[in-house]
């Protein structure tokens, strides 16, 4: 398990990490969100033991990661931005990653040769954007790590691969018990493969639940009121509010049962709850109610 617990670091006197706290499960898909400059970047490179923290701890297991060559041999990251020599080939990277990590597996890279079809003795460099990420996915899957960090993962890959490489992962998921965090702008993909999710902005946790809880918590409500009914009431607590027509779509912070019955007193002519999508959720926990219409005539 990887715990975070009330960690602040500060570049120049800017919080980029302002008391934050969040518990990764072992064997479980955590993913990290927020917008531009929310500081997630920053705490990636905190789990990966690149920065050490002005105040707070970071374990593994118990364990701080800071300067811990036992806690750092079992966890790999694949970063955004990736870095290698310039003469360095695939099979130059493979001996290294040999070299560091313990539990690495020749077996499973040579295996893994036939999901990623590239010439292990050519040079990175002279490989598309796409295939270069592939190599670092095929490298650092070899390494059999306990614990993958990943900053925009697929960005690059064509859709086929982007399928094959999360199969990988979650197969190790399901039958090694690898931990994932995954910090990633692409939400639709984040809700395929998390079961908790972590929302950041201003160097802070937002909110942490599981995905299942998170979506249970907020609701679409689209209905029609009777005629009579020029406002939206009082007691009809939202977060956004919009109106098509006659058709009100109401953001609401309840379930659908709760959220449905809050409205029915007032009769409505139809009413629907629709499950909000992690994009949806994302939006408005980070401002759709500063955007909220809060009085209009319907």
């Amino acid at each position: 398990m990887i715990e975070v617990k009330n960690v602040t670091k500060t570049f120049e006197g800017f919080h980029a990490l302002d008391d934050i706290s969040l518990t990764i499960p072992n064997g479980s898909v955590y993913g990290l969100v927020g917008p531009n400059g929310a500081g997630k970047t920053t705490l990636i490179k905190h789990l990966q033991g690149i920065y050490r923290q002005d105040k707070g701890s970071i374990e593994v297991d118990g364990a701080p990661i800071w300067e811990n060559p036992a806690v750092k041999s079992r966890l790999v990251s694949i970063p955004d931005d990736l870095y290698y020599n310039s003469q360095t080939t695939i099979e130059d990277m493979m001996h290294f990653y040999k070299g560091i990590y313990p539990k690495f597996s020749k077996e499973r890279f040579d295996k893994l040769q036939n999901v990623f079809e590239i010439d292990p003795h050519k040079q990175v460099r002279k490989l598309s954007k796409g295939m270069q990420k592939q190599v670092w996915f095929w490298i650092t899957l070899s390494c059999m790590p306990e614990y993958l960090i990943l900053d925009e993962p697929v960005d690059g890959l064509d859709p086929m691969m982007r399928r094959n490489v999360w199969s990988l992962v979650l197969n190790d998921v399901s039958e090694h018990g690898l931990t994932v965090m995954v910090s990633s702008h692409n939400l639709r993909e984040l809700e395929d493969v998390c079961d908790n999710v972590g929302i950041m902005d201003h160097g802070k946790m937002v909110l942490e639940r599981s995905l299942e809880q998170l979506q249970d918590n907020i609701v679409k409500l689209q209905l029609v009121f009777p005629d009579w009914i020029t406002e939206i009431p009082n007691d009809i607590e939202y977060m956004h509010a919009e109106k098509i027509g006659r058709v009100v779509t109401l953001i609401i912070r309840k379930n659908a049962e709760e959220a449905t019955a809050m409205v029915q007193k007032y009769d409505p002519l139809f009413v629907d709850a629709i499950p909000l999508t992690l994009e949806e959720i994302f939006i408005y926990e980070l401002g759709g109610d500063k955007n909220a219409v809060k009085e209009f005539i319907l």
